[in-house]
């Protein structure tokens, strides 16, 4: 038996126990996915639920919002991605507690599976915490020229802002007044705030924002089609959807957790078929 888990608030409709656990039947392990909320968001909070999850055996446990960034002091080692982004998705707990991002990787894979080798261009992006972190460092593997970042958490923009200016990429910080313009002098659209969550719905930019632009990405994935994918559905942008970064990560955390190798077009088609997944927008 493989102990799995994932740590996050707000994570009773997450799908991950759902994929790595069908993708156990189909590679032949025995594999437990229980999720965990911690008592609050506090970083004592996930030290408590970490150190229990290590006391039970877990192999490994993804992490979801809001402890990407409080995780990675957790880490003995930390991969490459975890290095470059700060934050981390995905902890391997055998021996010693490893992180690696696997929102980086499965966003660039998720996007290139879409729009193949078109460039990103100019980005906004709505939301600076773990995933966005990830979002931002992983546009520019598939041919962004600049960033710009929208949070109402200015520190946050900026503290990002600065890591992708320091790693010799192009970013500045837009206030809510320079919103608008920068919107309209994009070629991608990023939301990477839980506005549009099933907890917490909505859309975080103003209908009247989009069009124009080439393409749209949504981390949100509960629901599938959000409102924020819906409007730029509507105005002809090419779509990138949270179940893309959400199927990716999860394919690469289960490689990491287990050491086996999978096939993803089978890995797919084998979830969306077993679980009835279907988006009126993307498929």
């Amino acid at each position: 038996m493989i102990k799995l888990g994932l740590i996050g608030q707000s994570i009773a409709k997450s799908r991950a126990p759902a994929l790595h656990m069908l993708l156990g039947e189909v590679y032949g392990v025995d594999v437990s996915y229980q999720l965990h909320e911690p008592r609050d968001e506090s970083p004592e909070a996930f030290a408590e639920t970490l150190e229990q999850m290590r006391a039970e055996g877990y192999s490994g446990t993804n992490v979801t919002f809001p402890y990407k960034q409080i995780a990675v002091s957790h880490a003995d080692q930390v991969n490459d991605a975890v290095k470059l982004v700060g934050s981390t998705n995905t902890l391997s707990l055998r021996d010693q507690v490893s992180a690696a991002n696997t929102d980086y990787t499965g966003f660039i894979r998720g996007y290139r599976g879409r729009r193949g080798d078109a460039p990103a261009g100019r980005v906004l992006i709505i939301g600076a915490g773990g995933v966005g972190r990830a979002v931002a460092f992983g546009v520019f593997d598939v041919g962004a020229t600049e960033v710009l970042l929208f949070d109402l958490n200015e520190a946050g923009a900026r503290s990002l802002c600065d890591a992708l200016n320091a790693s010799g990429r192009k970013a500045r910080v837009v206030g809510k007044e320079e919103l608008a313009d920068a919107a309209r002098s994009a070629d991608g659209l990023v939301n990477c705030t839980p506005i549009g969550h099933y907890k917490t719905p909505g859309n975080p930019l103003p209908l009247e924002l989009f069009g124009g632009q080439a393409w749209a990405f949504d981390a949100v994935y509960t629901p599938l089609d959000t409102e924020f994918l819906k409007a730029a559905h509507g105005k002809g942008l090419e779509l990138v959807s949270g179940f893309d970064l959400f199927i990716y990560q999860g394919l690469d955390a289960f490689e990491i957790f287990t050491d086996m190798k999978v096939d993803p077009a089978e890995a797919i088609k084998r979830f969306r078929e077993e679980f009835d997944i279907h988006s009126d927008l993307i498929d």
